[in-house]
């Protein structure tokens, strides 16, 4: 099949400073070429400075856009969209709810093409967005719904929110992990000033709904030696990770790493206490999936989109309550036996549920059996 992929920033990840989208993408289109698949991947231009045409077997078509915050993906995707009718694709796959909303052009002007939709997360709930932009994204959910011929929800709280709320069931396919079989080393993480097993993990974008302001609250009033490490770039909300540095600033256990990647993230996954998730909104998080995949319990806020995976490995604390996180920290800090049996079941459970192969094989069997919605 000619697949084409829309609404992601660029891959890999790390080029755009992606978050989960990206992170989907970078692992789902290579897998899906390899089958034998042509897979177009359009990408932002910033993402691709040497504009390469080809990745890991994929083809990528770059195109500009405007890099404010509230229009970057509309620009790219209509450019995108504008752009993918004038070629002969068999799936037009959009990635995200907000892109969604550009998936009826294909259906009006390239009625042979298929049109998927991935819904990664309810976007709107992200404290980034203003009013309008909440407005769209929430109508964004409606098309998801209601302009493809077929939707996948990354998550079962996103399958049962669009059955209660559209009557109509989308199929899930969650994100994936890949489980680590390799030796792993301490030399990065050395530069950082971290020890193994002697540092709490939080991962991801330093933006508001990620709640790292939370975590690091809760965190100075617990009285333990293992320090707390947190990898992430400031996306466009500078004001923001400007107050978690000063935040940070007042506490000499804290590190700021900055944006990580490759050997110096695994060895930061491999080797932390636990990782700490105070997130107020999710899909299905990458982060959390790769931390159980090395083994670590992850110590996270209960918004449902996380209870999903917890399977009696996580620890789950009340969104927002830093008193409550306070206390998880203490109580798991000082339990290693647990942190240790929670960490291999958590490993185990990814290792079973959780397969990028897996993803790559049940997105092309939707790919092959879709039919037309009306």
């Amino acid at each position: 099949m000619r697949i084409a992929f829309l609404g992601c920033k660029g891959v890999p990840a790390a080029m755009a400073h992606g978050g989960g989208i990206e992170r989907h993408v970078e692992n789902l289109a290579p897998r899906l070429a390899e089958r034998g698949h042509d897979v177009t991947i359009y990408v932002r231009n910033y993402s691709n400075p040497r504009r390469r045409k080809v990745w890991k077997g994929c083809r990528l078509v770059t195109l500009p856009t405007i890099r404010r915050k509230n229009i970057e993906t509309f620009v790219h995707v209509l450019l995108s969209t504008l752009h993918v009718i004038t070629k002969r694709y068999d799936i037009i796959h959009y990635h995200g709810v907000g892109p969604s909303t550009f998936a009826w052009i294909p259906r009006v002007f390239c009625w042979r093409s298929k049109v998927v939709v991935t819904f990664h997360s309810r976007d709107r709930f992200h404290e980034k967005w203003n009013l309008f932009a909440r407005l769209y994204l929430a109508w964004g959910e409606w098309t998801a719904m209601r302009f493809p011929h077929a939707t996948i929800a990354v998550s079962h709280v996103i399958q049962q929110f669009c059955w209660h709320m559209f009557q109509d069931k989308p199929y899930f396919i969650p994100n994936g992990v890949e489980v680590p079989t390799w030796e792993i080393g301490t030399d990065e993480i050395e530069k950082f000033g971290l020890r193994p097993n002697g540092y709490f993990l939080g991962l991801g974008r330093l933006i508001p709904h990620k709640a790292f302001d939370v975590a690091i609250q809760a965190y100075f009033d617990v009285p333990t030696a293992i320090e707390f490490a947190i990898a992430g770039d400031a996306g466009y909300n500078l004001h923001y990770a400007e107050e978690l540095y000063a935040l940070a600033e007042k506490d000499k256990r804290v590190h700021m790493l900055g944006w990580q990647e490759g050997v110096a993230l695994q060895q930061l996954l491999h080797h932390c206490y636990a990782l700490i998730h105070p997130s107020r909104s999710e899909g299905l998080s990458i982060a959390v999936l790769e931390a159980m995949s090395h083994g670590k319990v992850v110590i996270m806020s209960n918004i449902p989109e996380n209870l999903e995976l917890i399977d009696h490995s996580g620890i789950s604390f009340p969104m927002d309550d830093t008193e409550a996180l306070k206390k998880t920290l203490e109580s798991v800090s000082r339990d290693e036996a647990m942190i240790k049996k929670r960490g291999d079941h958590a490993r185990e459970y990814v290792k079973k549920h959780y397969s990028w192969e897996s993803v790559a094989d049940r997105t092309a069997l939707v790919y092959r059996t879709l039919k037309p919605k009306g």
